[in-house]
């Protein structure tokens, strides 16, 4: 089934219906490709298709005219084709419609200037060639870039983070760096690779484009809905069975996506509205979707650019990131069914009691699915093709389409296929590209190392209290909503201060900074994600927002816990996951109880109850020896106590002798 709207155009049809078309919708969407063929259409789709077929010729080394393309070349080239893609389909203002004159011109000169770029991209190399007024014209289409993709707040970030070099000898303390002057900072956040022609383009451009292609492929020919049936079929029988489907169908779906906004806008716009007439009320519904769809960027097998990031800069396979996200992203998504679980039961919310689909034609018909994640995984897991899986992947999936007659290729599907993978690669290369101006500012000036040592000075060499400047930061920095920027800052500044300090596990700390950094999707006062899914579902979005951060709550403790015990990342000594996962699943368990007021198995929990359930519950989620033992004594007294005050009455005949409770 291929969609011929993108999955943000559903999302403004549900805000319209809420009679709130423009409220809390996230920028950086692509909202105005109008009609399937229309021009604006039509050229955005040549543009992205051009540039991923440099993309697919750069990945496998494909010669042009006997040569192999430099790697300046492909990406000024690459630069060019999407930076006039976004101006197209990226409105200057939140909800227009009409491509401009200017968007027309700006698309333009960014594409002709790009190209004349590439064309010299020898000279670069061999020369250090540069050009000064060309390279401002760039600096301009990517400042207005960030300000489109990533709104007010990211704008400003990119922009005085990127002049910082100007003033960087008259910062006071560990904030000095070393100055440079207006011509030499333009030369390095455009021409060199501290700047554009470095990691940030490298990302986007080589490592996630593939699997941008790949999600884009999945999505157009009906991974979705066959997730949705999927979920539906395993889980639609049980209590709250709408809000498990739409759990574990945004896991699946946001894992492909990798975008927070377009899972929720696109299953979000299916699963409230579901849960909504299965007894949910409209805060809670959206909440669910707006946890469900958060914790899917870094759910794998796919996952966000954010992965792909890490893995550059830690300088470890990607398939280290995918093992290590495993058992966070399960902890996490235990949490949030235990909770769903225990409203519906404490609500008395049934399953679907009419017949459903059965599970076994859902998988006849969308075994090609399956099958292509199983390659998926094998290819980066076993053969260890990490940039070569997902272009292999989306031509299995493009080959096994053919033999349904509902997304088998015509004009058309293509047509859609190749629009959609350009809405993904537009999307993720409008954020993460003006990205390049922070790196290089904070690179050139050699910053990165006195913010590193100010931390562990500002913490007095005490890790807790290092870790704990580091949360604040991390929440701080993600306020803008994009975790992708928290983390590029972070990793270069805060990282090294822990691992300096307390020695800790290198992977665990960067996931850690990762977790943090997403919190602010569904943390009040922004919560963008909270309040985009508030808004298909016709919700108050501050309520939406805390109730979000309370089903939540698993994200905003698990990372202290595989910070001090790299087990649970797969790192290092896998023993301890012997006594230390079955205690954090219990102690999951408690708080989950405490939140919601039901301990499965077990019954309703009385109000005293709740504030010990959630501190056990933490105490004896803690990897440590002490805290396990502490803490499952105290669960054990505590379930006892909900266990008795769930128990029937006894009633008493003659001579006190109990008889059975008429209930």
């Amino acid at each position: 089934m291929v969609q011929d709207d993108s999955a943000q155009g559903q999302a403004r049809v549900a805000a319209a219906a809420s009679g709130d078309q423009q409220a809390h919708l996230p920028p950086g969407e692509v909202t105005r490709l109008g009609a399937s063929y229309s021009p604006g259409s039509i050229l955005f789709t040549l543009l992205c298709t051009l540039g991923i077929t440099l993309g697919l010729i750069n990945t496998f080394g494909i010669r042009l005219a006997g040569e192999v393309m430099l790697e300046g070349q492909y990406y000024w080239l690459f630069i060019g084709l999407f930076l006039a893609a976004a101006f197209i389909a990226i409105p200057a203002r939140a909800g227009s419609r009409k491509i401009s004159v200017l968007d027309m011109g700006a698309a333009a000169i960014a594409l002709g200037v790009s190209v004349w770029f590439a064309t010299n991209a020898w000279n670069m190399v061999f020369f250090g060639w540069s050009n000064f007024p060309a390279g401002i014209v760039i600096w301009l289409l990517m400042l207005e870039l960030a300000r489109r993709s990533g709104g007010p707040a990211f704008f400003l970030v990119v922009l005085l983070l990127g002049l910082y070099p100007l003033v960087a000898d008259r910062m006071p303390g560990l904030l000095m760096g070393i100055p440079y002057d207006f011509n030499s900072m333009i030369e390095a956040h455009v021409f060199r690779p501290e700047g554009l022609m470095g990691i940030t383009t490298k990302i986007v451009a080589q490592i996630v484009l593939g699997f941008l292609v790949f999600a884009g492929v999945l999505i157009a020919t009906g991974a979705g809905e066959f997730f949705i049936d999927l979920a539906n079929a395993g889980f639609g029988r049980f209590r709250g069975g709408p809000a498990k489907v739409a759990v574990v169908a945004s896991a699946f779906f946001g894992s492909l996506s990798g975008s927070v906004f377009s899972n929720i806008a696109g299953t979000g716009t299916i699963t409230i509205q579901t849960m909504k007439r299965g007894g949910y009320p409209p805060h809670y519904a959206a909440a669910i979707e707006a946890c469900a769809s958060m914790g899917g960027v870094v759910m794998p097998p796919v996952m966000g650019a954010i992965a792909f990031v890490m893995a550059i800069t830690i300088g470890v396979p990607y398939s280290t990131v995918l093992l290590a996200a495993i058992l966070p992203s399960a902890l996490f998504y235990f949490g949030l069914l235990l909770q769903v679980d225990a409203f519906a039961a404490r609500r008395g919310l049934e399953g679907r009691k009419e017949r459903g689909e059965p599970i076994g034609p859902i998988l006849k018909r969308g075994w090609p699915f399956l099958f292509v994640l199983g390659f998926l995984i094998w290819g980066l897991l076993v053969m260890r093709w990490e940039y070569y899986t997902p272009w292999y992947a989306s031509a299995l999936m493009l080959g096994l389409a053919v033999f349904n007659k509902k997304t088998r290729p015509t004009p058309a599907r293509l047509f859609h296929t190749a629009r959609q993978i350009g809405v993904l690669v537009t999307q993720t290369a409008a954020i993460i590209l003006p990205i390049a101006f922070v790196v290089s500012g904070l690179t050139i000036t050699g910053v990165t190392g006195s913010l590193t040592s100010g931390l562990v000075a500002l913490g007095g060499d005490n890790l807790y209290l290092v870790i704990a400047l580091g949360m604040i930061a991390c929440f701080i920095m993600g306020l803008a909503g994009l975790a992708i920027i928290a983390y590029i800052f972070l990793a270069v500044t805060l990282a090294p201060a822990i691992i300096q300090l307390g020695g800790l596990n290198e992977v665990a700390v960067h996931f850690f900074i990762v977790y943090y950094a997403m919190l602010s999707a569904i943390t009040p006062p922004v919560g963008a994600a909270a309040f985009l899914a508030a808004t298909i579902a016709n919700a108050k979005p501050m309520r939406t927002a805390w109730t979000a951060m309370r089903l939540g709550i698993v994200i905003y403790f698990v990372p202290l816990f595989f910070l001090f015990q790299p087990a649970l990342v797969l790192q290092g000594d896998l023993l301890p996951l012997v006594h230390v996962l079955p205690s954090i699943i219990i102690g999951i368990a408690l708080i989950s109880a405490g939140f919601e007021r039901h301990l499965i198995g077990v019954g309703d929990v009385r109000t005293i109850w709740r504030l010990p359930l959630v501190a056990v519950g933490f105490v004896l989620s803690f990897p440590g020896l002490w805290t396990t033992l502490a803490g499952g004594s105290l669960a054990v007294f505590l379930v006892a106590m909900v266990w008795r005050d769930n128990r029937p009455p006894r009633v008493t005949g003659k001579h006190g002798k109990p008889v059975e409770s008429p209930a």
